[in-house]
């Protein structure tokens, strides 16, 4: 069954996409006046354009009929159609007789105008690269070596048997259980399998829930690895954007997307999300419970970020909602992020039958973590406040550097930061992300097109930009982000806003 957006949600996500001229019972000779002004049909398709280019309307969706979206925004069926046809000449809809008209993805950007623009390609950096593309920081180096000298003291404790412990060490899978424990979740040593970090947790669980073409309900934008994790599965990943503008997961469109697919499982990241860095609330997180037990969906919360809220306490876990509910909840964790990714360690929560099944899959992967890593993560848990504030100050000093830089040197780009993580989700006053990162490394820094998080060509006017590096890298990589931009300005002069997706 194709997925349709009904005629009042796009009405909501336009906003006040029309001209004055457009509003009211208008026809297209009305929404047509005024010197200077586009016609009406022509502003509807631009901001349906906008949307989809965004990623606020996934690709494969149908849009509602010309009949209910006139009736919505009270406009004659002829600008409806209008729209339409100018959509379908620019390659963003497809329609067949007697069906809906489906959302489709043009090339963003015309080759020849991607390099023909490029003004400062000659001027490459002799400068190292400040790579951008990974949100990850280097290690608390003093605590991490106090943690391996006490885990090696621990070790010959261990060196009598095989070293091979397939659902990670008693030790830390009770430090896990106890962290769930105390953020209010009962759980008991049974229900955690620590994992070679939390990539490994999420293709393990993938490999036990999914089934080559699965609908699979993603938050859009997401993590682009988990992306290609479900693709990987032969599973299909289903699109449920974000509302950016109010920093919000759209409950409604999830609860609609799960009904119209009959998706099984959803993959969400509600704790300072990446790469926005959103955190959804407690309502927000029951609510999301409740669709999951309603539409019979597993809900697969990644909680990787959850460590590290800025300007915000770290949150409920969602598996806090599901006890004694009917949903099903299954938790990916990892010490990565607020530790250091170099440990690759991870976890699984979940149910005990479904810790067991994941053990059975689990051998044709391999056969365990690496047990000194395994003491070392357990010694770190159980003495958080020895790394996290420090962690914490430290993103916040780096975030702040990074905004200054925007506003000085790239002031037109927009961003609204969220309350955590690791990451600005930054909105380019036009569609020319992938440009941007194709160029940006011959002015010394390396970034992630926004397509990299969604589907299909999505997100071309954003750009993912961990402040994960230091405040002197973070404020060069600025000035080189914009060396990049101005060099693709060329005779565009995109300095001003482009309403016009081409």
């Amino acid at each position: 069954m194709s997925r349709v957006i009904g005629a009042s949600t796009l009405a909501r996500d336009l906003g006040h996409w029309q001209p004055d001229d457009a509003r009211g019972a208008a026809t297209t000779a009305r929404a047509t006046r005024g010197a200077g002004r586009r016609p009406g049909y022509r502003a509807l398709a631009d901001g349906i354009r906008l949307l989809i280019a965004d990623g606020r309307i996934p690709i494969g969706v149908s849009l509602p009929s010309e009949r209910d979206l006139a009736v919505v925004l009270e406009l004659s069926r002829t600008t409806i159609t209008s729209a339409y046809a100018v959509l379908r000449e620019d390659g963003f809809l497809t329609s067949r007789q007697g069906s809906r008209s489906t959302v489709t993805m043009p090339a963003a950007v015309p080759p020849g105008r991607a390099r023909g623009a490029v003004t400062g390609e000659a001027q490459v950096s002799r400068q190292p690269v400040i790579d951008l593309t990974c949100a990850a920081m280097s290690a608390p180096a003093e605590r991490i070596r106090d943690a391996y000298a006490s885990a090696l003291l621990d070790l010959p404790a261990y060196l009598h048997t095989p070293g091979l412990e397939s659902l990670g060490l008693p030790v830390l899978r009770e430090a896990v259980a106890q962290r769930y424990r105390d953020r209010g979740v009962p759980t008991t040593a049974d229900q955690i399998m620590v994992t070679t970090g939390a990539q490994q947790a999420l293709v393990l669980v993938l490999s036990l829930l999914a089934s080559p073409g699965e609908r699979i309900l993603i938050d859009h934008p997401t993590y682009t690895n988990a992306i290609e994790a479900i693709k990987r599965t032969g599973a299909r990943p289903v699109p449920v954007p974000l509302r950016l503008e109010s920093k919000g997961w759209d409950l409604d469109a999830m609860r609609n997307a799960a009904r119209q697919t009959a998706a099984k499982i959803a993959y969400v990241v509600p704790d300072f999300h990446n790469p926005t860095g959103f955190c959804l609330d407690d309502v927000g997180r029951a609510e999301m419970v409740r669709i999951a037990g309603d539409t019979h969906m597993t809900l697969v919360v990644d909680e990787t970020m959850t460590d590290l809220g800025l300007d915000a306490p770290t949150p409920t876990p969602v598996a806090r909602f599901a006890v004694g509910a009917r949903a099903d909840v299954i938790t990916v964790g990892s010490m990565s992020k607020a530790y250091w990714s170099g440990l690759r360690i991870g976890w699984i929560r979940a149910d005990v039958s479904t810790i067991n099944a994941l053990l059975a899959i689990r051998s044709a992967l391999d056969l365990g973590s690496a047990v000194l890593e395994q003491v070392v993560a357990a010694e770190l848990l159980s003495d958080p406040d020895s790394v996290l504030p420090a962690r914490r100050d430290r993103l916040r000093a780096q975030r702040a550097a990074l905004l200054d830089e925007l506003a000085v040197a790239l002031p037109e780009w927009q961003c609204d930061p969220g309350s955590g993580g690791m990451a600005l989700w930054v909105h380019l006053p036009a569609p020319l992300s992938t440009a941007i990162a194709a160029t940006a490394p011959g002015h010394g820094v390396q970034v992630a097109a926004g397509p990299r998080f969604g589907l299909d060509g999505a997100f071309e006017r954003y750009l993912r930009l961990p402040y994960a590096r230091s405040e002197d890298e973070l404020r060069a990589a600025v000035r080189g982000l914009a060396g990049a931009y101005r060099g693709l300005a060329g005779d565009a002069r995109l300095g001003a806003s482009v309403p016009v997706v081409v």
